[in-house]
Parts: structure tokens; C-alpha cells; sequence
């Protein structure tokens, strides 16, 4: 009985011992289970937060600016009427085109007109019209943002032409968007020339209107108030031609929104007996730009 009880207890603990064995090998696997699960879940966070990253900035849209008000300029020796041209130039042949080569962003026109009263002497009248258009770029700004900037540079160049005498400048009104009428003299060796310059601006376009006149040969000069006049006149008529070109009526333009791409290059003026040169710019590079200035010849009697 003795030995009997002696298995039977050798036994239990044998039976203990596996259980704890059993146990004990349990332990480590439950652990490794537990640390592929942790690392598992680290991981997908890790794929979630890049495809969320990724699918943000796919999602981020592309710069863009405004696009211009206008696309296009008028025919630049049409731009004024027969009756404001017989009222300049009166003795004026057709127009002067001036060179470009992309005439939807820049053109220009000029007359020259020598009215001859013999021994009396002659008037001559020489005018200009040049027109410079600025596309919007998502590098550069909106138009017509780049075409204020060229205008203020504009103005800035007529009211630091050499030789300028008497020189005057004051606001436009009615023209434009805004505008700015330079007037001055230049003395030459043929006589004292008047000049006047308007420089306006409609949504993206500059205008500059350059008209001069002189008596020569022992005539009177011309006056001064009354040229003033004459290029107020015909730089509100060549926004309204800019305007009315792009579909619009004769005042300001419309603008509308979407994205564009770069500018091109400038306007510049150009006469044949008198020369005043409007400011370049071009639409890759922003800051081109020439100084205005005036040098007078004229027609022998």
C-alpha cells in the first residue's frame, strides 16, 4: 500500500511538471505572436500616412493667374479716324507701320505732315500711336498688373527725356484706366518743336500717343494747348479702338478668369521726319525697356 501511495504521489507531480513545462513553452510564443502583430500595425500606419501624403499632393492644383482681358490689338494705322487724322496731319499720306514681329502683342503707326506756305514757311505735325499688350503668366503676375508696372516705367521715361524744356505733366481723365499727358519743348536748329505724349493704360494694354509740331521756316509755333488737346483726343480714340477690337464697346475692358501662359515682346514707337521712341518690354523677360525720346528733322521747303 505504501509503494502504492509513492507512485500514485510520484506520478501527480510528474503530471505537474508537464503542465508547468507546457506552460512555460506557451509564454515565449504568445510573445513573439504579440510583436508581429505590433510591428504589423506600426507598418500599416507607416503605408497609410505616405498614401495619404502622396494623395494630398496629388490633389494640390496647379498655379494659375487670371487670365488677360485682352487677347488682341487693332490694326495699329486704323486705330484713328480719317477726320481726327485731317484734324493732326492734314497733309499726312497714309500710315507708317511700324516693325513687329508679333503684331497681336505689339504694334505702332505714325504720320508726318509738312503743310508748306512757301516764303511764309510750313507747319509740320508728326504723330504716333504705339500699342504694347501684356499676357498674364503664372511666373510673372496678371496682364494687367504687368501693363500698370510698364506704364508707371512709361510715364517715368517721357518726363526724363533729354533736352526737354518747359516741362509739364498732369492726369487724364476718360481715357483708360489711367492715363498721363507729358508735354514739353525741344529746341532744334530747325526750330522749337512742341511735344506731347499721353500715355494711358486699358486692363492690359498701353497705349502711347506721341505728337509734335513746329513751325519752321519762319512760321509761328504751334500752340501748345491746342496739341495738348489733339493727343488727349486721339489716345482716348485708340483705347476705344483697343476695346472695341477685343468685343467690347468704346470705355474699359472685361475681364474674365482662367490660367495663361507668358507675355511677348514690345511696343515701340517710330516716325519718319520726327522720332520718339516708346519704352520695349518683353514677355519672357520682364524688365526690357527703352527710355522715350524725341529727335526732330523735318522737310525742306
Amino acid at each position: 500500500m505504501q509503494r502504492r501511495a509513492q507512485r500514485d504521489q510520484r506520478n501527480q507531480q510528474a503530471k505537474r511538471l508537464t503542465r508547468l513545462l507546457v506552460g512555460a513553452a506557451a509564454v515565449p510564443v504568445m510573445l513573439v505572436a504579440a510583436g508581429c502583430s505590433s510591428d504589423s500595425g506600426s507598418d500599416d500606419g507607416k503605408d497609410k500616412a505616405a498614401e495619404k501624403s502622396a494623395a494630398s499632393k496629388s490633389a494640390s492644383p496647379s498655379p494659375t493667374v487670371r487670365a488677360a482681358a485682352y487677347g488682341k490689338l487693332p490694326e495699329p494705322c486704323s486705330v484713328l479716324s480719317k477726320k481726327t487724322l485731317d484734324d493732326l496731319v492734314p497733309e499726312a499720306d497714309s500710315g507708317k507701320e511700324g516693325a513687329s514681329n508679333d503684331t497681336a502683342m505689339r504694334a505702332s503707326c505714325s504720320w508726318d505732315s509738312l503743310d508748306d506756305n512757301g516764303v511764309k514757311g510750313s507747319q509740320f505735325r508728326w504723330l504716333s500711336v504705339s500699342m504694347l499688350r501684356f499676357e498674364s503668366d503664372v511666373t510673372r503676375g496678371e496682364g494687367d498688373k504687368l501693363a500698370q508696372k510698364y506704364y508707371q516705367k512709361q510715364v517715368e521715361d517721357v518726363r526724363a527725356v533729354d533736352g526737354a524744356q518747359s516741362l509739364k505733366s498732369e492726369p487724364v481723365a476718360g481715357t483708360g484706366d489711367e492715363a498721363t499727358a507729358v508735354r514739353y519743348d525741344l529746341k532744334k536748329k530747325e526750330g522749337t518743336f512742341k511735344q506731347q505724349t499721353v500715355v494711358t493704360r486699358v486692363e492690359n494694354v498701353v497705349v502711347t500717343v506721341d505728337f509734335n509740331g513746329a513751325g519752321l521756316a519762319g512760321d509761328k509755333s504751334p500752340d501748345a494747348d491746342d496739341l495738348a488737346k489733339d493727343a488727349q483726343k486721339a489716345a482716348k480714340e485708340a483705347v476705344a479702338s483697343v476695346t472695341k477690337a477685343n468685343g467690347g464697346g468704346t470705355g474699359g475692358g472685361a475681364s474674365s478668369g482662367s490660367s495663361a501662359t507668358s507675355g511677348s515682346e514690345a511696343a515701340s514707337g517710330a516716325g519718319s521726319k520726327l522720332d520718339s521712341g516708346s519704352g520695349s518690354e518683353s514677355g519672357s523677360d520682364s524688365d526690357s525697356s527703352s527710355k522715350s525720346s524725341s529727335k526732330a528733322s523735318s522737310k525742306s521747303g
